[in-house]
């Protein structure tokens, strides 16, 4: 019972994704935690207070003004008492009111007297969550501190797919262990890249490759479980982000490098799983290139910036990982780039076979440092991604002069 004695401050708002929160306390108290839940106006007209008081065994608070449990001054008691105050779902208005420090409901007021961490867990129709208005809070509310766990995208209850969803109960919950079971990376700042890039020869085509981005967004999900910080810098891909993962979404490698060194210096780890294009058009054309009959078409390329190279030239203290897919030579050629670009591990595949890497679910690699190799067989990306953060975390644990920044 990962959450035995954590206690928990379940706060809910006014949306459709309401209906999953008795679940999602059945899930949180199956772990051990004590839940505690707060209950807005607009959101019981979606879930009843009768229904969460019997899943959490709690009475359920809905008003600031309740004279009975404000005698003692009731709002207080529960901001201390809470190890974590968890919004599910946090609604737009939700998000807004945090964001500029409102306290005039009850679970406003216990947001601004808690010490403790607060998660949200976003639920919105996906243009209303990718309104400037909301980017602009969830923005201020990542700068204070505040955890935002999703949102996923799918089919939304008014119809429409995108962004906006909120996660699903378990999702959440293995989201809620990782920031109240301290892990190995704990208090570690980490950014991975992902994904391919697409560098345009017109508006209509581009050179790219075949990645999927499927083991750096495993990648980043295990740095997230084992307590890290993680920031997920990722090309285009169509994969829902791992639960509390901050992503910054670009196209093409120079857009990639920039938003790297924008972020680069606060971080602890940096681990380069994106398969970055080697080369870009010199130029791309300002309109279609139109096909003609017998034509033959040359287009110049010119080389692409090599991010993790630019990453390990300024990394003092850092530790520095990259991913390689090689299709021969497959460990000589990893110990080349190791020695020639200054990482500290190397994790190289051989995607000639057609079993494992790019698009597929599984992956087999072998880890390359200064010291050895070590092989890890045919299995899932996430367990993948699993044993490199157990060989990450070691590998901090080892070095006597890294300090690892204390946990919020």
């Amino acid at each position: 019972m990962p959450l035995a004695g954590k206690r928990i401050l379940l706060g809910v708002t006014g949306g459709i994704a309401a209906y999953k929160t008795p679940a999602l306390v059945r899930l949180l108290r199956a772990e051990g935690a004590d839940v505690a839940v707060v209950l807005s106006r607009s959101a019981a007209q979606f879930v009843t207070a009768t229904t969460l008081q019997a899943v959490s065994n709690r009475p359920v608070r809905t008003d600031l003004f309740d004279a009975a449990a404000e005698a003692a001054m009731g709002h207080i008691e529960l901001a201390r008492w809470a190890d974590l105050v968890l919004i599910a779902p946090a609604t737009a208005h939700c998000l807004m009111r945090l964001a500029q420090g409102a306290a005039d409901d009850l679970l406003s007021t216990l947001c601004l007297a808690t010490t403790s961490p607060i998660a949200v867990a976003p639920a919105m129709n996906n243009r209303m969550w990718l309104h400037p208005a909301t980017v602009r809070n969830v923005a201020r509310l990542r700068a204070d501190g505040v955890i935002v766990l999703g949102p996923a995208s799918g089919e939304q209850a008014c119809g429409e797919v995108g962004p906006g969803r909120m996660l699903e109960p378990d999702e959440i919950v293995r989201a809620v262990d990782g920031l109240l079971t301290p892990g190995p990376l704990t208090g570690i700042k980490a950014m991975v890249t992902a994904g391919p890039t697409r560098e345009p020869l017109d508006p209509v085509r581009y050179i790219s490759n075949h990645s999927s981005g499927k083991q750096g967004y495993a990648m980043a999900a295990a740095l997230a479980a084992a307590g890290a910080q993680v920031t997920l810098v990722s090309g285009p891909v169509s994969l829902t982000p791992p639960a509390g993962v901050d992503v910054v979404s670009v196209t093409t490698a120079c857009e990639m490098l920039d938003a790297v060194m924008a972020r680069i210096a606060e971080q602890t780890l940096f681990v380069g799983v994106a398969a970055v294009a080697d080369y870009r058009p010199a130029r791309a054309a300002p309109q279609k290139m139109k096909k003609r009959s017998g034509a033959v078409r040359a287009v110049e390329l010119v080389e692409n910036p090599d991010i993790v190279a630019a990453v390990a030239a300024t990394k003092g203290k850092r530790l520095v990982v990259g991913f390689a897919a090689e299709t021969e030579d497959t460990i000589a050629n990893a110990r080349d780039k190791l020695v020639r670009k200054g990482l500290d591990l190397i994790a190289v595949n051989d995607v000639s076979d057609r079993t494992i890497g790019f698009e597929g679910e599984h992956n087999a690699v072998t880890l390359v440092t200064e010291d050895g190799c070590e092989h890890i067989a045919r299995t899932s990306k996430h367990e993948i991604a699993r044993a490199i953060t157990d060989r990450i975390a070691s590998m901090l644990a080892a070095r006597g002069d890294f300090e690892i920044p204390s946990a919020r």
